[in-house]
């Protein structure tokens, strides 16, 4: 029983760690980056202290909890790559990323915002387009992705994927989907039209402009 004690310890500081990023994920999302540690804390079912022991400061869990945002990203990224179908990678790629980007709720921008500093922004980007762009001449050769298409094409979508505003977090998602197949199409050649997911309903009918 003794002998069991330092990885049984080990388990719960892992388990405790873990807790904590998922805590400060959907609080951060929710409630912004100003949210206290304790409400963090409270969310996890831990102290403070413990908090603290695993992030001394709250740019640190930022920055921790930024970094899985990275991780499902750039595995989005290699997935596409690593498809022998280049252009089913290139459209698992656009899909991914959108649905990642409307799940995020802007907490990347917020961190990016508050902490310029506390992640390489710059550096994960450039490594990003380089792929990507690897991907996007694998697809061209495949004849399916037009050849005028080049990188800044798909970064002024992800922008315009990320400017979708809805009254929910389902429906933003449901109408990031919507989106990825229409630039998909927008980007096949020659144009092959396919089914579209339903349309979401972004806002209620007596809030239109009409």
């Amino acid at each position: 029983m003794t002998g069991r004690l330092p990885h049984n310890l080990r388990s719960d500081a892992r388990d405790n760690r873990e807790r904590i990023l998922e805590a400060a994920r959907a609080v951060f999302l929710a409630d912004g980056l100003d949210a206290p540690i304790r409400e963090v804390a409270r969310r996890a079912e831990v102290g403070q202290a413990t908090v603290h022991r695993h992030f001394p400061t709250k740019r640190a869990l930022v920055a921790e909890a930024f970094a899985d945002r990275v991780r499902e990203c750039r595995s989005i990224v290699d997935e596409g790559l690593a498809d022998p179908d280049a252009w089913r990678g290139f459209r698992h790629v656009v899909a991914g990323l959108f649905e990642s980007w409307a799940r995020d709720g802007g907490f990347t921008s917020a961190v990016r915002s508050a902490f310029p500093d506390a992640v390489d922004f710059a550096g994960l980007r450039a490594s990003s387009l380089t792929a990507v762009a690897e991907l996007v001449r694998r697809a061209k050769a495949t004849g399916h992705l037009r050849p005028d298409v080049v990188v800044d094409d798909l970064v002024l979508m992800i922008m315009a994927n990320s400017g979708i505003r809805a009254g929910t977090p389902a429906a933003r998602v449901a109408a990031s989907r919507r989106f990825a197949a229409l630039v998909i199409e927008a980007f096949r050649t020659p144009a092959t039209p396919v089914p579209l997911p339903p349309v979401p309903r972004l806002t209620p009918a007596s809030t239109l402009p009409v």
